[in-house]
């Protein structure tokens, strides 16, 4: 045992720069560990919502762009691809979209906000293929059906709003995202009014 007197202000000066050293090592440590459980700015990107300039998209065009790492298709239907879309209900399992594929302002029978403009994920229902757009041949595919989707892996076939035909894998429609018209020349994919999707 020591004879030197107890310097009990040293002692807590120790303690406490000691346990100040401490927290601010803790916090050290905490903070980038905290931080890594944040998405990347690369995953961040890849959710964002994605604008798609309609300004040069002629009637049967598609334009493709990626969102959340799948294809989005915006398509330009003819008036005369809208007015067949309703003559064709009796070969589609839902025809009404009462499957919720859909955002409710695309629950109608062209699944799209603006009749001539048709937005969807382009993922074949099935198992994850991406149909090809048939704009002028799919009747080769599906008797009297002028154009639509045809899914090569299996045979899964969807009309120009893509609502799949009866007798086929995909047992639903193709997805509309979320997406609105920020001009009468582009669209955004991946929120509308309510929020991101």
């Amino acid at each position: 045992m020591s004879n030197a007197p107890l310097n009990n202000g040293r002692r807590r000066f120790l303690t406490a720069t000691t346990a100040v050293v401490g927290g601010l090592g803790a916090a050290a440590v905490a903070v980038p560990f905290i931080k890594s459980w944040n998405p990347s700015e690369k995953a961040k990107a890849a959710g964002a919502p994605v604008e798609v300039d309609i300004s040069k998209l002629e009637e049967g065009q598609m334009v493709r762009v990626e969102w959340r790492g799948k294809p989005v298709w915006v398509v330009r239907r003819a008036q005369s691809v809208v007015d067949a879309l309703k003559q064709i209900d009796g070969q589609l399992r839902d025809p009404d979209s009462g499957e919720a594929q859909q955002p409710a302002y695309a629950t109608n029978a062209y699944r799209s906000i603006k009749p001539e403009y048709f937005v969807a994920v382009g993922i074949c229902t099935h198992l994850g293929c991406s149909p090809t757009y048939l704009p002028d041949s799919f009747s080769e595919q599906v008797q009297g059906v002028k154009s639509g989707f045809f899914c090569p892996c299996h045979g899964s076939k969807f009309d120009m709003a893509g609502r799949v035909f009866q007798g086929v894998p995909a047992p639903l429609n193709l997805v509309v995202p979320k997406h609105m018209y920020l001009s009468d020349t582009k669209i955004i994919v991946g929120i509308d009014e309510e929020g991101e999707a």
